[in-house]
């Protein structure tokens, strides 16, 4: 078999989703296939690549084994309940055991509309497909827990939007598709059955040892909540805007999924906005955590029948295990970050350093990936020329020296090595970021002119981020002013 599908999410009641079937593409061409990721998954690239393969990646045929559905879910969008929103515009055409023994879904992106779809066409345009392909494969390099993109194609149709774009498909992979929204769904309906066995679903394919705990609902939402603290600080620790946080977009899985209008600061501000409909910085940098934890209690609303027979209890439960979000964030955050600063040690003086260093990068206009690449050079000297690419970062440089020398006091007390130091922080500082100026500048050169080369060229570079790469020195730096992009669009 080309794809060995073993499909459990079709296997549930059939009003968790609806049948359907991909919109044909009329005249698809390839853009890419990550072989690697076809490799975790048993599919042979080669064939991904064939006539065969085209055929299934763009819906005109359906591949052997597949159940395709659209999946039915809710969701509260910039804080407004949708009782029915579901998946308008991507088609699941079914799940795999990869190579590790792990479930995965495989979806196409933009494979047509669905009974979902409302008034949308259930396209794809091709820019959002490129921007989704090139940054969720950069997070995946960086280990931050994302969908992945099994292969682009151009459909060979034009879809409108503002104006005429090229249409194209994503196939998207994930640990599974299931949302908060997905719980709120059926707790809308107050279907308390259907809540059971989506939540004994999620448990079986994503916190297996929550079947053992003594309430395994509850254990289910402290994994989720712990999954999503971990997740969101992994986003701040790399300047990532997620951009719209509605809960139909928080997968239960802790992946980062739908990369719509998302990006990455340049220069460090907490209330950084991308997002054209972010009109009121909901969703910016500085607001993710507490977003984050507003999500949770979302689903922690949906569990409340789950976690105990009687309402006040069951409410009490869930707010218990919502207070543990603050302290779980705050941990990864601050552990990220003081890695990001080279330290291990105390934790209160690490959290004073980074608090101090942050604030001095806000009001200096600091570009963030910069600054903390170049910070590993500067911890494997004692000060000196090696500090000069940081303190350059400054508007004021003097900010820099009065952080650093209270840095320095703590890198000594901590008697590492200094290249063995660097080298640690580069592990986790990249030196490449999809900066947004290069991704529009892409997107124009495909969606213009037909012209692939530049987002090859990215992608090539993004896929080993951590890695110093002197051919690829422009994509490092900041826009200039001219360059700048303020806002980002999420092309639906």
């Amino acid at each position: 078999m080309a794809i060995a599908f073993d499909n459990s999410y079709a296997r549930l009641p059939a009003h968790f989703f609806a049948a359907v079937r991909p919109l044909e593409s009329p005249a698809p061409r390839l853009i890419a296939v990550n072989d690697a990721l076809a490799g975790e998954l048993g599919i042979d690239a080669d064939w991904l690549r064939g006539p065969a393969g085209l055929d299934v990646l763009s819906g005109r045929v359906i591949a052997d084994g597949a159940t395709p559905i659209a999946q039915a879910y809710a969701g509260h969008q910039f804080g407004n309940f949708q009782p029915q929103l579901g998946d308008g515009r991507a088609v699941l055409l079914g799940e795999v055991i990869d190579r590790q023994g792990r479930r995965r879904d495989i979806q196409l992106k933009g494979g047509g509309q669905t009974p979902f779809s409302r008034s949308g066409d259930g396209r794809a345009a091709l820019g959002p497909v490129l921007r989704e392909y090139l940054v969720s494969e950069f997070m995946s390099a960086l280990g931050v827990p994302t969908t992945r993109a099994l292969a682009a194609v151009t459909t060979g149709e034009t879809i409108m939007r503002d104006t005429p774009l090229p249409g194209a498909i994503i196939t998207r992979v994930a640990a599974s598709h299931i949302r908060v929204g997905t719980f709120q769904f059926f707790a809308a309906r107050e279907d308390t059955a259907a809540l059971r066995l989506l939540a004994d679903h999620v448990i079986a394919r994503h916190y297996p040892d929550a079947a053992q705990a003594e309430n395994p609902y509850l254990a289910l939402l402290d994994g989720v909540i712990a999954a999503q603290a971990r997740l969101v600080a992994q986003w701040t620790s790399v300047g990532f805007i997620h951009g719209v946080m509605n809960t139909d977009n928080v997968a239960v899985s802790g992946e980062t999924i739908d990369y719509g209008p998302c990006a990455f600061m340049d220069d460090y501000d907490p209330a950084t906005v991308f997002s054209s409909i972010d009109r009121a910085g909901r969703y910016a940098y500085g607001n993710q955590p507490r977003i984050a934890a507003w999500n949770l209690a979302r689903f922690a609303e949906t569990l409340v029948p789950l976690l105990d027979p009687e309402e006040t209890a069951g409410v009490e439960r869930a707010q218990t295990a919502l207070g543990g979000f603050a302290p779980a964030f705050a941990e990864a955050y601050f552990g990220l970050f003081a890695a990001k600063i080279g330290l291990g040690g105390e934790a209160d003086t690490r959290r004073a350093l980074i608090e101090a260093l942050l604030k001095a990068m806000a009001e200096n206009q600091v570009d963030f990936t910069l600054f903390f690449r170049h910070l590993g050079a500067a911890a494997a000297a004692d000060g000196g020329s090696a500090d000069e690419p940081v303190r350059s970062l400054f508007v004021d440089p003097t900010a820099f020296d009065g952080w650093a020398r209270e840095w320095r006091a703590a890198l000594t007390a901590e008697a590492r090595p200094g290249p063995e130091r660097q080298a640690a922080m580069n592990r986790v500082n990249p030196a490449f970021i999809p900066r947004n100026h290069h991704v529009e500048a892409m997107i124009v050169a495909a969606v213009e002119r037909e012209d692939f080369a530049p987002f090859h060229r990215m992608l090539a570079v993004l896929t080993r981020p951590l890695d110093d790469q002197p051919e690829a020195a422009d994509f490092a730096m900041p826009p200039a002013p001219h360059e700048r992009i303020t806002a980002t669009f999420c092309g639906t």
